[in-house]
């Protein structure tokens, strides 16, 4: 199955409201000049661009199979708007952050998913722990869920530390056939009894070409690693490379799910 190029609208930053300070990275709640608010993953956070990289390409798969996520936007921040911000720590991040960042659709009266609490199908866990494991996502545990409900619907939120080979990007072939050992902490592992069958299904919509398109959508400016001298068409075919590889050898972490179950 062949997918559309994401379509990613791009606004203006308008209005600092406030910060989320649950986690480390400070994403803040902004006003846009299209009338919406959003969720902003600052470019000037502790991880850098590769946590809106990382971020971008998850929720976009994450679309792919049928799971929701809020839209996202490309945000911009014009030079200078921080300069008025009393809180040193949140001047600093947005002075670090003018140019484009990474906006999630605020979902205004959301509550964080509690697995106690919400229920949710099997399939539908089976897709969200089947999805983790292939990114190697370790940020979806009980303490820290990073799934909402909304109008009585979950929500995909915060992919932002998956893909953890690319803050090195050391033997990343290597890393495509490896099992993903953190999988035991997932919050929703114990529901999800339908993997194999979700693997099944869906490891076939992960084919370079689709993969592909969700990287052309990604800026440049968030892909070059001037460190490691890549280029972003380079930063590009790893990623390509390592989902879809992830993908053709799902076995390794789907034998690894029902084990850790």
């Amino acid at each position: 199955m062949e997918i559309k190029n994401p379509e990613i609208r791009e606004v203006n930053i308008i209005r600092y409201i406030q910060p989320f300070r649950e986690g480390g990275s400070l994403p803040g709640l902004v006003d846009a000049d299209d009338g919406f608010s959003y969720v902003i993953k600052f470019r000037g956070a502790g991880q850098g661009k590769k946590a809106l990289v990382a971020e971008f390409i998850g929720a976009e798969l994450a679309r792919m199979i049928g799971l929701r996520v809020p839209e996202m936007v490309f945000a911009h921040l014009d030079v200078g708007f921080g300069r008025t911000e009393p809180d040193e720590e949140i001047q600093d991040l947005l002075k670090f952050s003018e140019g484009m960042n990474l906006g999630v659709h605020y979902l205004n009266g959301s509550i964080t998913f509690d697995a106690n609490v919400d229920t949710i199908a099997a399939e539908e866990a089976s897709k969200i722990v089947w999805l983790d494991a292939l990114l190697m996502n370790v940020d979806r545990t009980a303490k820290n869920t990073n799934m909402l409900v909304w109008h009585k619907d979950l929500w995909m939120i915060d992919y932002g530390a998956a893909l953890y080979f690319h803050h090195s990007w050391d033997n990343w072939e290597e890393q495509t056939s490896k099992p993903f050992v953190q999988i035991k902490d997932h919050v929703l592992l114990k529901q999800a009894t339908e993997v194999s069958r979700i693997n099944d299904e869906y490891k076939v919509f992960f084919t370079r070409a689709n993969v592909a398109k969700v990287l052309a959508a990604i800026p440049d400016e968030w892909l070059i690693d001037e460190v490691r001298s890549l280029s972003a068409d380079d930063a590009r075919t790893v990623y390509v490379e390592f989902i879809a590889r992830r993908a053709e050898e799902s076995e390794v972490f789907v034998n690894q799910i029902q084990d850790a179950r």
